[in-house]
């Protein structure tokens, strides 16, 4: 099969799929024609080139490559389709980023830090957007559950990496207690290598995490 053929197709299937496509999942649909990784990932370098000044961009979040509405565009879409965004609480979004910034982490470990108590509907939410998940349940007594963030809370931010996400303590306010807890103060570029690999080894926790 000509490659302009092959280009077409991975294109096609790209923007028909309703959730991003990893390069794996597209190298196993051509299994018949026997296409390398290195020839897929040579082709949708070439569509990301293509579609790089267009309305629409091809870019790459965590569960692989998806199509979507250039940022100078947005607005006008916006437009367009008038429904406005849902609108989160503050309590919920600052109970996400305990979750995402030190997970493998408890719900009353993260009411320790912020000084109140979590709303069983806050929890519920964040389970049901699919924005963090249940790792599994901490050998105390009352075995409380241990979240942590998925795949699902970066593709809906357009993330690859968690790693991409500012500091902590540039999205919620916390208290110098707060901050001293979580080990914040005084983060210096070694502290911030070693946050930022904790991130990304999230979505791979295990029992050895939670115990």
């Amino acid at each position: 099969m000509e490659n302009n053929k092959i280009k077409k197709i991975i294109e096609s299937l790209i923007f028909s799929s309703a959730s991003p496509i990893a390069i794996k999942e597209i190298r196993s649909f051509f299994s018949d024609e026997k296409i390398s990784t290195s020839v897929v990932e040579s082709i949708i370098k070439e569509l990301q080139e293509q579609y790089l000044t267009s309305g629409v961009n091809l870019i790459k979040v965590s569960t692989g490559y998806r199509f979507q509405v250039s940022e100078d565009c947005n607005e006008w879409v916006s437009k367009f389709y008038p429904e406005k965004p849902q609108r989160y609480s503050r309590a919920l979004m600052e109970t996400l980023a305990l979750i995402i910034y030190k997970q493998p982490i408890t719900r009353t470990e993260i009411e320790a830090v912020r000084g109140v108590s979590v709303s069983s509907n806050i929890i519920k939410t964040l389970l049901e957007r699919e924005w963090i998940k249940i790792l599994g349940y901490k050998d105390v007594p009352g075995k409380p559950a241990i979240f942590g963030s998925t795949k699902e809370f970066l593709n809906s931010h357009n993330l690859n990496s968690l790693s991409q996400l500012p500091k902590l303590d540039d999205i919620i306010e916390l208290s110098e207690q707060a901050k001293a807890q979580l080990g914040l103060p005084d983060i210096n570029q070694e502290d911030q290598k070693s946050l930022n690999i904790n991130l990304e080894d999230g979505d791979n926790l295990d029992s050895e995490n939670i115990h």
